[in-house]
């Protein structure tokens, strides 16, 4: 379907005025949820324009944005975007050097930060960037020099007064093909690259993506979503200004490793995610029936085991639809309960979905999605809807999306949400559109029915030296299926057989060993017990796979690779050469004995 173009403050402008509850947009913040209203919200994106207006800033001039999420976050993209200026979104997990960077390639004229402790990373490094003419402190700063949000906020109100007809004026000039952002890709290898993304860019995808979501635009009472990944990331942008333009309020949580309480207190209608905290629970659902005993224990992994493999395509029928109801009642209403009780459902997209983890989750009875895309992409290309849910499939391209594989297997993409290049970069924008004037994503897929599946990253890919090829990340989240393994990386470029770097549940493992009557030593990724359960856990996965795939051999890893370690990206991504190099010892360890012989 074709729409016409258009521009995100005229999206969710049109959400505001559906808007008819009291919470616009709800903040955790030190614990407590602050509320802003619809009005609150309208005044401050109006009144921080015009601060911004003052400070100089103007049509195509870009402002950075270094934030954690929160009702402010939005504010300040809202009056970025309604001066046609470009906001240019940093995560709080990126180091100094990588800010510095984006700082003067964007060539940002403003740089908003939400606080002092956020501020740290870039203090030292902010004088040599002369691009940057302001910096203004979102929740206050004890730095002289920086300026403060509500007196931003205060030169507006008064300019406001000076002048009411300028916002909208600033606002109607705001046009379908002007710059909206400039979202720097975190990327496994080299510098960060600029994607330039237009207002219709991201507008059109939120339109196309709108007709796959599983509710409609009628907002009832107690219906709310719930975000916790990075506003930074355009996946969770896009579905913000989705929920926004439906007219939703949203719930911004402070830290993941709380979401359980925030499920509970917001008891949450929707919300997007990453296969990795989908794991977690998974995990933990699984863990939990160690717990129990006698035939409790017995119909908890019953319907747990019924659970993954269940088909959202042909639901069960006859005896299997009755025995689906028990175990309903019996286990998987009380899991629903833990998601807030309210949860119709979530989509998941930044990284492949095991099809076990999507049997599972549709089987509690939640409708859970996988979608597919890239930021280049705005992001989505893809994604299932609750009447078309393929089980290892990312779904049917959006209605406005053409893809098409290329003979080597790679994706290839067109439609209006396609960036316009990266910034200042040309020659990087050449080597990823072919002749034809198609995206090429750097994955590997097929199409079948229409529905995309995804293989690996194609620079992921990898032959050994036998002439087969593998495909890393189909192993890789076999394994992390496992309740036992935390992490893997799979490795065997050029090599003779497939190994891995895992680094396991620790506290799962001592918890089932116990359980057993046996202790953990420490170090221990170094205890035979634990080695044992982690090669249990690995013959399983290798009994899934084709000979030449299987996992030979394996090292256990005493500490999960992490955003801080610069061993994954801030959308949780491994980068193998980081890891290749860091672990380089380990590595040449599986392979200095004589090789397995090869299984072909």
């Amino acid at each position: 379907m074709a729409y016409d173009p258009t521009t995100i403050v005229s999206e969710i402008e049109k959400g505001i005025q559906k808007h008819d509850k009291d919470v616009f947009i709800s903040t955790k913040r030190n614990g407590e949820w602050v509320e802003t209203s619809k009005e609150e919200f309208q005044e401050k994106v109006r009144n921080f324009a015009l601060g911004l207006y003052e400070l100089g800033v103007r049509a195509g001039d870009t402002v950075s944005l270094h934030s954690e999420n929160s009702a402010e976050w939005v504010i300040c993209d809202q009056a970025i975007l309604s001066l046609s200026a470009v906001n240019v979104p940093i995560y709080t997990t990126q180091p100094a050097e990588q800010i510095k960077y984006i700082l003067e390639n964007s060539e940002a004229k403003v740089h908003i930060v939400s606080n002092d402790e956020l501020f740290a990373e870039t203090k030292p490094i902010i004088k040599e960037i002369e691009n940057v003419k302001a910096i203004i402190s979102i929740f206050g700063s004890k730095h002289g020099k920086l300026k403060e949000f509500d007196d931003i906020l205060e030169m507006g109100a008064k300019k406001h007064e000076e002048n009411p007809d300028l916002f909208e004026e600033l606002r109607s000039k705001v046009g379908p093909d002007d710059l909206a952002s400039l979202i720097y890709t975190s990327g496994t290898t080299g510098d960060p690259k600029g994607v330039m993304l237009t207002h219709n860019n991201i507008a059109s995808n939120l339109l196309a993506s709108l007709e796959r979501v599983p509710f409609d635009e009628t907002v009832r009472e107690h219906e709310k979503m719930l975000s916790y990944l990075p506003l930074s990331h355009v996946f969770e942008r896009m579905i913000t200004y989705m929920y926004l333009s439906m007219g939703y309020p949203i719930y911004y949580i402070e830290e993941v490793d709380e979401i359980r309480d925030d499920f509970e207190y917001v008891k949450p209608y929707y919300f997007a995610t990453v296969p990795r905290l989908l794991e977690k629970i998974h995990t933990g659902i699984k863990v939990k029936g160690q717990e129990m005993s006698g035939l409790k224990k017995q119909l908890y992994y019953w319907a747990i085991n019924r659970a993954e493999e269940y088909d959202p395509e042909n639901p069960p029928s006859g005896l299997d639809a009755i025995k689906h109801k028990i175990a309903d009642k019996l286990v998987y209403s009380k899991i629903r309960e833990l998601f807030g009780g309210n949860l119709l459902g979530m989509v998941s997209g930044g990284a492949a979905l095991s099809p076990n983890l999507f049997r599972f989750m549709n089987a509690l009875g939640l409708i859970c999605m996988q979608g597919y895309g890239l930021t280049e992409t705005s992001p989505v290309l893809s994604v299932n809807d609750k009447d078309h849910m393929r089980v290892g499939s990312s779904g049917r391209p959006l209605s406005n999306v053409d893809i098409k594989i290329a003979d080597d297997g790679e994706i290839l993409a067109k439609g209006p949400n396609v960036m316009e290049g990266y910034y200042n970069n040309p020659e990087k924008t050449d080597e990823v559109f072919n002749d034809d004037g198609w995206f090429m994503t750097g994955d590997v897929g097929k199409l079948e029915d229409d529905y995309l599946y995804i293989t690996d990253r194609k620079k992921s890919v990898f032959k050994l030296s036998t002439g087969k090829y593998v495909a890393p990340q189909t192993i890789e989240n076999l394994l992390s299926e496992s309740g036992f393994i935390d992490q893997a990386m799979v490795i065997g470029y050029q090599r003779k057989f497939c190994s891995a770097l895992i680094v396991p549940d620790y506290g799962n493992a001592k918890k089932w060993l116990k359980g057993r009557g046996k202790s953990v030593s420490d170090p221990a990724n170094e205890d035979p017990e634990v080695q044992r359960l982690i090669q249990r856990e690995v013959d399983k996965v290798n009994k899934q796979l084709s000979p030449w795939e299987t996992v030979k051999k394996f090292v256990l890893l005493e500490t999960p690779f992490s955003i801080e370690s610069g061993e994954l990206t801030p959308t949780l991504k491994v980068k193998r050469p980081v890891v290749k190099e860091r672990y380089e010892d380990e590595i040449e360890s599986i392979y200095q004995e004589e090789e397995p012989k090869a299984n072909n």
